[in-house]
């Protein structure tokens, strides 16, 4: 009994802390608007975008119409993605429609006077706070649920599905205001919040390729392989100026990894030749899953 309590109560702390980082990424998305775009008469992708667009043309508040447009997407969030997803969708849609009532005319005039800084500071604080409720399985509606179910099956970055997603949107904000000024720099706000949500949450899951030639490759990757934990691949190799046999090890980690790594090369062989790159993704045992 005792242990179902703490485990119940496990659950519920985690469940809350969900909540509650979801409701930060909310706020945060929230102000990226209200504080930078709508401000500047910019818009971004979206439902947001659709609203904030009805905005500048009927004067109808921004909330009202994203609650109206989003309330019928919940079930197509329920039926594929999962009740809990809806549920977690619901709760974003609600959260954020109370932030957009509350803090829409919290500015009369823009916080900085420079469309392109609006659009950046707007697209940054936009796109990690919806990286940070895509962290914790919610969605804002709109485009992201059909970014969510393409990198449910798929492996393409939800930034980029959203970006094609909002491209028409961002566009319709010619024919209110006739400015192309206005156009590109609601593509710039788009470009940011597909870059700054990609980086948060990829972030932490970078990898980098290590291909690395000593001497004392054996005391490496005996170093990688037990204590970093991480798959070593003995090559052979041939160098053509010496033209001496020589052993090339391969390695894939992640990014975070590296400094631990190089610090214990150098105590090993400070004359090891390293040659590190990025590598785009990583699938397998240790890695990200492929998706089919």
């Amino acid at each position: 009994m005792f242990t179902k309590m703490v485990s119940a109560n496990s659950k519920l702390a985690s469940v809350i802390q969900d909540y509650l980082i979801m409701t930060l990424g909310l706020f945060l998305f929230a102000m990226g608007w209200v504080l930078f775009v709508i401000p500047a008469e910019l818009t971004g992708g979206g439902i947001s975008g659709v609203a904030v667009v009805v905005y500048y043309a009927t004067k109808i508040p921004v909330s009202v119409t994203y609650l109206a447009i989003n309330l019928f997407l919940v079930l197509i969030a329920i039926k594929i993605l999962g009740a809990n997803f809806g549920v977690k969708t619901i709760y974003s849609i609600g959260v954020l429609t109370v932030f957009f009532a509350i803090f829409q005319d919290i500015l009369k005039e823009p916080l900085v006077n420079d469309m392109f800084l609006s659009s950046v500071l707007g697209g940054m604080a936009s796109g990690i706070g919806l990286g940070i409720v895509f962290s914790r399985g919610g969605s804002t509606g709109g485009t992201d649920i059909i970014a969510m179910i393409i990198n449910k099956y798929r492996n393409v970055s939800p930034g980029r599905v959203i970006m094609l997603c909002d491209v028409a949107i961002i566009g319709s904000v010619y024919f209110v205001f006739h400015s192309v000024e206005k156009l590109v720099y609601g593509y710039v706000v788009m470009w940011v919040v597909s870059y700054a949500l990609d980086s948060f949450l990829s972030g932490a899951n970078r990898s980098a390729q290590m291909f690395i030639i000593s001497k004392k490759h054996e005391l490496i990757a005996e170093f990688i392989s037990e204590r970093a934990t991480r798959g070593v691949t003995l090559l052979e190799g041939s160098g053509w100026y010496t033209k001496q046999e020589t052993k090339v090890l391969m390695s894939v980690v992640r990014k975070k990894e590296t400094g631990a790594i190089f610090r214990e090369i150098k105590q090993i062989d400070p004359e090891a030749f390293i040659s590190m790159g990025s590598v785009m993704g990583v699938y397998g045992r240790g890695f990200d899953k492929i998706k089919l």
